[in-house]
């Protein structure tokens, strides 16, 4: 079951490995309109899983959730279990203890890991240890298993105590080689810029900490540069891009000579989600919601390399 679901990146990684979606939990309208167009409108959205009586949830084996991240980013203000979404991986233990659900995949920034001097995350272990779960857990970056975007996330794998193996620990993914940006930045109706006369870029390139660094014919030369535009800075990026965000969509980059704006096609791309979903957005959702729904989703390609080592450790397959 799909909790704190956006548009269902976590699901298609699980799908990808043959498991099947039972009913997902999501609250956001636009994320739910996205997640409808994708996965289709089978399943029950349960909505505020702090709201759910876990009675009413059907049977399954495996949550996979990438709760609230707010409280504990570095762009957030950082107050973790005192903020209300700081409060939502309690929700989500509830219904692992209600349910005695076996596995789990969680998800969240790599702030986490330090957030209030390794408190929180040692808070939250417990909890977890107390509701009879072993927990491994790991920061790892998408850019190494399967896009080439740099994302640093923390991932939690969750075995029901009275099923550890005694014959073998679960073991993480391997990285792999970054794939081809050029094999990911691929859309044709991207908006085009013209750097010469956009206001915006012209900001960016000619303000007190940018000004006479970076010359646009050198720019416009070189194919797949990618160049990131937020607050004063300019950065620049090759053979990969910056990390998605909800908030970030000043994401730019060279084809053919032309600067292109990345478009929420291509942030899907990035995410791992497959072409055909990424198809079925064009003309269906606004550009700013879809870039903003891509950013806070989940790396599909990520979910499913872990997802792959926990189904060897089930079925003592490796």
């Amino acid at each position: 079951m799909d909790f704190c679901a956006g548009i269902g990146g976590g699901r298609l990684g699980l799908e990808a490995l043959g498991l099947e979606c039972v009913g997902y939990s999501e609250i956001d309208d636009n994320a739910i309109n996205t997640y409808k167009l994708f996965h289709g409108g089978e399943e029950q959205n349960y909505g505020d899983l702090m709201l759910i009586n876990p009675d009413e949830l059907p049977s399954f084996d495996v949550m996979i959730a990438g709760f609230p991240c707010q409280s504990f980013s570095i762009v957030g203000q950082r107050k973790g279990l005192e903020d209300l979404r700081g409060q939502i991986i309690f929700g989500l233990i509830e219904i692992l203890k209600a349910k005695n659900i076996k596995y789990f995949i969680l998800e969240n920034v790599k702030g986490l890991v330090n957030h209030h001097k390794g408190q929180t995350i040692k808070i939250i272990l417990g909890e977890l240890d107390a509701a009879g779960y072993h927990v491994e857990y790991k920061v790892l970056d998408s850019q190494y298993f399967g896009v080439p975007q740099m994302r640093e996330r923390v991932y939690f794998v969750g075995i029901r105590k009275d099923l550890v193996r005694t014959d073998r620990l679960f073991t993480w993914p391997q990285e792999t080689p970054t794939p081809k940006l050029e094999d990911f930045l691929i859309d044709t109706e991207n908006k085009i810029l013209d750097p010469y006369r956009d206001a915006t870029f012209q900001k960016y390139l000619n303000n007190k900490y940018n000004e006479g660094i970076f010359d646009i014919e050198e720019i416009l030369a070189e194919d797949y540069l990618v160049l990131d535009t937020r607050q004063s800075d300019l950065r620049l990026y090759r053979g990969k891009v910056p990390t998605l965000r909800t908030g970030r969509h000043g994401i730019l980059y060279v084809k053919e000579g032309q600067l292109k704006k990345l478009s929420g096609y291509e942030a899907l791309l990035l995410q791992g989600f497959p072409k055909s979903l990424a198809e079925k957005s064009k003309g269906m959702i606004i550009e700013g919601k879809l870039l903003s729904q891509a950013g806070n989703a989940m790396t599909v390609s990520v979910i499913k390399a872990i997802a792959e080592q926990l189904l060897k450790y089930i079925k003592g397959k490796w």
